[in-house]
This record gives C-alpha cells, sequence and structure tokens, in this order.
C-alpha cells in the first residue's frame, strides 16, 4: 500500500480509545496469471480472510451493494454492536470484490458508496467513519450536519 493509506489508516486509528481501536489484517491478495480466473482468485482470497474470522465475530462486509447509511445511523449500529458483541469484523475485498463464501458470512453489509472505491481507499474512509461514528457518540463536534 502507499504510505499515504498507512497514514491516512493510523491517523484515524491513534484517535480512537483502545476499546475502539480498530485492528487492521491484511491479507495479501493472490496473484492472478492470465489464465486464472477471477471466480478462482477470489475464492482464494475469501478463503485466506475467512481462516482470521472467529465463530463469534459480528461481520459487517463492505461492498457496493450494501445497506447506505447516514453518519448518525453508522453511529447508532456502532453503539448497538457495543452492546451486542465481543468483536466486530469488517471485510474489505481486494481488486475484484468479496468472495461469495465472505458475503455469506456477513451478518450486514454495508455500503459506503455506490462507487467503485478502490480497497486501499476504502480502508481510510472505513477508519474515518468509525472514528466519526464513535464521536457523535460521545458527543463530540467533530461531526457537523
Amino acid at each position: 500500500m502507499p504510505s499515504w493509506v498507512s497514514d491516512g489508516f493510523a491517523t484515524y486509528q491513534q484517535r480512537l480509545p483502545k476499546h475502539f481501536y480498530p485492528a487492521l489484517i491484511e491479507v495479501p491478495a493472490v496473484t492472478r496469471s492470465a489464465t486464472m480466473p477471477v471466480d478462482l482468485a477470489m475464492q482464494r482470497e475469501g478463503q485466506k480472510m475467512l481462516k482470521y474470522i472467529q465463530p463469534e465475530y459480528h461481520v459487517v462486509a463492505l461492498d457496493e451493494h450494501g445497506k447506505q447509511w447516514t453518519s448518525k445511523q453508522l453511529a447508532s449500529e456502532m453503539e448497538g454492536w457495543q452492546h451486542e458483541y465481543q468483536q466486530v469484523c469488517f471485510l474489505i475485498g481486494g481488486a475484484d470484490g468479496l468472495s461469495p463464501e465472505c458475503k455469506a458470512r456477513a451478518n450486514q453489509t454495508w455500503s459506503l458508496s455506490r462507487l467503485t472505491l478502490p480497497h486501499s481507499m476504502v480502508r481510510v474512509q472505513l477508519a474515518e467513519q468509525i472514528y466519526r461514528g464513535w464521536t457523535i457518540l460521545q458527543g463530540h463536534p467533530y461531526h457537523r450536519e
């Protein structure tokens, strides 16, 4: 990842308290050859991702076809997650998206935008939105409507 991605993610990660601190687990992309079908590459990436998910985790898949939330709706979701789950896991797909197995494992599917976004940008945007949701819950003036 370019340094701006790591820096952007770290900026929001460091602003959050430890109990909201998003951990990042990077799963290496599958190296595709010209003869490897996209579906097979997605399946292999998905298998790698699913190895990190425990049965009790609440999984939110990021996908352009998921439900869109306002920032206040996200904060409300986050508040519910806090009360119901020990761990919330967000899945960001690779260049070809998430495998059907990852989407099937997800408890929720969230769309940051109907636009197709590069997964590096999604990482930064996700961290910022988690921070924004947390500030809304705290009554912090970061979020303005």
